[in-house]
């Protein structure tokens, strides 16, 4: 079983703006050109679990929904997935390990951890296996942190460093227990 992240943030770690704007990832446009491995990244994957503000934004989405693999909405709030999504994204609540548990039951080992609270929330939990965190070089001032207050400390190894148009950088880190 490993749960795994990847995201992009902005050189001061927001992952979105105080309005949870999301503008400062087209600073450089010809990155979405270039394969960043994202796909490679989602191949190794089973499922994805993420909170509800972030299914919010990506159901936002123009187009198509661009996951294939099932997507796991973790809420207490929601009471069900809008009807476009459904069989696409499902419900699922309580604790991390209640979640972990139902997941995990569904023959889903492989997780990709997305958004900010649910990342944070693993983090404290020290469930997180692996990062790869595509920095883009904005300063935002203030906004949504990727990171949070943290229990204990946790160290990563970064086992690959990667440069896009000598302006991005994509860090790859795995967790040292």
């Amino acid at each position: 079983m490993k749960n795994s992240v990847f995201i992009a943030t902005t050189l001061d770690g927001m992952i979105a703006g105080k309005n949870d704007e999301l503008d400062w990832l087209s600073t450089f446009p010809e990155i979405d050109q270039i394969d960043t491995g994202f796909n490679d990244f989602t191949s190794r994957m089973d499922a994805l679990l993420m909170g509800r503000n972030t299914f919010k934004v990506v159901s936002d989405f123009e187009g198509e929904w661009f996951y294939t693999k099932p997507v796991f909405v973790w809420s207490s709030s929601m009471t069900e997935i809008p009807e476009k999504f459904k069989g696409k994204a499902f419900l699922v609540k309580g604790s991390i390990t209640e979640v972990l548990s139902e997941i995990h039951g569904k023959g889903f080992q492989n997780l990709y951890i997305d958004g900010g609270r649910t990342i944070q929330s693993f983090l404290k939990e020290d469930l997180i296996d692996e990062m790869i965190i595509t920095t883009i070089p904005v300063l935002l001032g203030s906004g949504v942190p990727l990171f949070a207050d943290l229990p204990k400390q946790l160290i990563f190894k970064c086992v690959k460093s990667t440069l896009f148009m000598d302006k991005v950088v994509q860090n790859h880190f795995v967790r040292v227990k």
